[in-house]
C-alpha cells in the first residue's frame, strides 16, 4: 500500500513584495538574491524579515542616516565586502555623504584598527568616487 504525502502549500508573500524589495534596496543597497527568492520559497520568513527590517531602519531615537553610518562601520570592522558595499549603496540613496562615512570609518579605525579602516575606505572610494 502506497503512502501519500500531504502537500503543504506555503502561504504567499504579502502583496506588494516587489515594492517592499525596492523600498528595502533603497534603504540598504543591493538586496541579496537569496533574500529575493524568499518571496516565493519562504514567503512567511520574507514577511517576518521585512517587518523586522522596517522596525530596525525606521527613524526612532536616532535617524536612519545615523543607523546607516553605524552599519557601515560595523561591516568595515568585520571586513564583509558584500555588507560594506550594500550599506554604501543604501547610504547614497538616503543622502549620507562621503564625508560622513569617512568620519564613521575613523571611529572604526580607532576601535578596530588600521586594516578595518583601510578596507572600508577602499570600498568607499570604489562606490562613491
Amino acid at each position: 500500500m502506497a503512502v501519500k504525502k500531504a502537500i503543504v502549500k506555503k502561504p504567499a508573500a504579502k502583496k506588494g513584495s516587489d515594492k517592499d524589495l525596492k523600498t528595502l534596496e533603497k534603504k540598504i543597497g543591493k538586496v541579496p538574491k537569496f533574500f529575493k527568492e524568499l518571496t516565493t520559497k519562504e514567503p512567511e520568513m520574507f514577511n517576518l524579515v521585512m517587518r523586522f527590517e522596517q522596525h530596525i531602519w525606521d527613524d526612532g531615537k536616532i535617524s536612519s542616516k545615523t543607523k546607516k553610518l553605524i552599519a557601515i562601520a560595523i561591516a568595515a570592522a568585520l571586513r564583509d565586502q558584500h555588507a560594506v558595499r550594500a550599506q554604501l549603496g543604501g547610504a547614497k540613496n538616503i543622502g549620507v555623504t562621503k564625508g560622513e562615512i569617512e568620519e564613521a570609518l575613523r571611529v572604526t579605525f580607532l576601535l578596530s584598527g588600521m586594516p578595518a579602516y583601510v578596507y572600508g575606505r577602499a570600498q568607499l572610494d570604489e562606490v562613491m568616487p
